[in-house]
């Protein structure tokens, strides 16, 4: 009885994997995934966090900081203690042309600070805090009489945090 179990074994043929439908797959996700790559970019944006330390070292300078507030209501520019000047929404949107209006003016009374602290409200979108980044790390002007504008670099070292 034993030889029989063993003899059934062996006439028994082990399957084959069948893998062609992966195969095809594979034909089609690959080029898919790499044409796809190519039109994907990736931005790392480089942002300075405030330490207990940073904030030791700042002790002996003035108290004046650059922050801009991005309320549901619009846009608020403070100096660290108060709110300055407050930009309403524009048909719905954020009025990123008078910010940087008001942020060069602040630049060329101020023209060694570079940093400058974002803030938000909870329910904000994560699209209007990078538009509001852009706009504070600097703006294009335009000189009279000329059809090209430049860039002007603002504020480069910015923090972000949640808005009061």
């Amino acid at each position: 009885m034993g030889r029989r179990r063993q003899n059934r074994r062996r006439q028994k043929e082990t399957p084959e994997l069948e893998i062609t439908t992966f195969l095809n797959l594979m034909v089609v996700l690959v080029p898919f995934l790499l044409i796809s790559a190519v039109f994907s970019r990736v931005t790392i944006l480089e942002l300075s966090v405030p330490t207990a330390a940073s904030s030791s070292a700042t002790a002996n300078k003035p108290n004046f900081s650059i922050e801009v507030i991005v309320r549901d209501s619009g846009l608020e520019f403070a100096n660290g203690s108060s709110v300055v000047a407050s930009v309403p929404k524009k048909d719905g949107q954020y009025d990123l042309e008078k910010l940087s209006e008001m942020l060069l003016r602040v630049k060329g009374d101020y023209p060694q600070k570079e940093e400058a602290t974002v803030l938000m409200e909870p329910d904000i979108e994560y699209d209007y805090l990078i538009q509001v980044m852009d706009t504070v790390r600097g703006a294009g002007v335009q000189e009279e009489g000329s059809e090209e504008g430049q860039y002007v670099t603002l504020f480069p070292n910015i923090s972000i945090g949640d808005a009061p």
